[in-house]
């Protein structure tokens, strides 16, 4: 952020939740305590909103975040739920479990929550403070944990003032988070797989599912490693002051395409229409594709990033 703004602390209560939602309804991110760590959290369904995540966090690349809803009806809408992820959010929602689901068509996510991936991670909280604010938003809500990037997960209030202030609206302070450790994170399935080690142990998993617990590709890893990251099926190239022969132009602020991040320069904007873009020109009719240079700024290294890593 340009400038920093100034970050209220207010303990947990009504008038904080009611703060907090109003802010998320305005589009901005705010830390609030779950059982595991603090979260930063915003409306899954508005691009910009996420994209503010990333920002107040100076997160490297944009990956998968964990969507936190009020039930298993709200989860369902979502996610697909086969019997066995069925019967992990029955044993251990609300709690600290993620379950990584195929996202349903047509569930109103933002596609910058997903990273482009067919795949979702949801959570239903049993943190008073979180469940508050999910009532009172109504939406989805998309929740890394309440820091900047690199830096420990936050289990205090007083551990987001550290990395974020400046950076984020208002923090809810609730005290310690009981677990004090991010979510254990399974991917359901026929050949069910921990992906995160968490609060929830993996022989009590194993005994819901009937079945062991297989470990990602290359070990454990964190959301940002759920799945291969979204590239498209045609040649992708960066840097582009026009299109070529053939090639979809994405533009940027003065530089006009077949579709545009943001016409006006405006880098949040940009990257919540990062993914729509790429997945429209991977439909279209042409062979390859263009996108026009981004400042390597703020947000905008972090859309060259995910591009980087597109073009490869």
């Amino acid at each position: 952020m340009a400038h920093p703004i100034q970050t209220q602390c207010l303990a947990f209560g009504p008038a904080a939740i009611q703060t907090a939602a109003a802010l998320i309804a305005e589009g901005q991110p705010v830390a609030v305590p779950t059982e595991t760590v603090y979260g930063l959290a915003a409306d899954a369904t508005q691009g910009e909103a996420v994209a503010r995540i990333y920002e107040a966090k100076g997160r490297p690349s944009f990956n998968p975040l964990i969507v936190h809803v009020a039930d298993l009806g709200a989860a369902e809408a979502l996610g697909a739920f086969d019997a066995g992820a069925r019967a992990l959010a029955a044993a251990f929602w609300p709690g600290p479990l993620t379950l990584v689901v195929p996202r349903r068509a047509g569930a109103p996510i933002a596609n910058l929550v997903t990273a482009g991936l067919p795949t979702i991670a949801l959570r239903v909280p049993a943190h008073r403070a979180m469940r508050a604010l999910l009532k009172a938003t109504a939406r989805p809500l998309a929740a890394p944990s309440a820091n900047a990037s690199g830096r420990i997960s936050p289990t205090r209030a007083a551990h987001v003032l550290a990395s974020l202030g400046g950076r984020i609206p208002l923090v809810l302070d609730d005290g310690p988070t009981p677990a004090g450790l991010e979510s254990t994170i399974v991917l359901p399935g026929n050949a069910p797989r921990l992906l995160r080690p968490g609060p929830i142990d993996p022989a009590a998993i194993e005994a819901v599912l009937g079945a062991p617990l297989g470990s990602a590709p290359g070990g454990i890893v964190a959301p940002g490693q759920l799945a291969s990251h979204y590239a498209p099926g045609k040649p992708l190239r960066l840097n582009a002051r026009s299109a070529k022969a053939d090639e979809w132009l994405i533009g940027f602020a003065a530089l006009a395409g077949d579709d545009t991040l943001s016409a006006s320069g405006d880098l949040t904007e940009a990257a919540a229409r990062l993914f729509d873009c790429l997945h429209t020109a991977d439909a279209s009719g042409r062979a390859s594709i263009a996108v026009a240079p981004i400042p390597n700024k703020g947000l905008g290294a972090a859309i060259n990033d995910r591009l980087a890593r597109a073009a490869h």
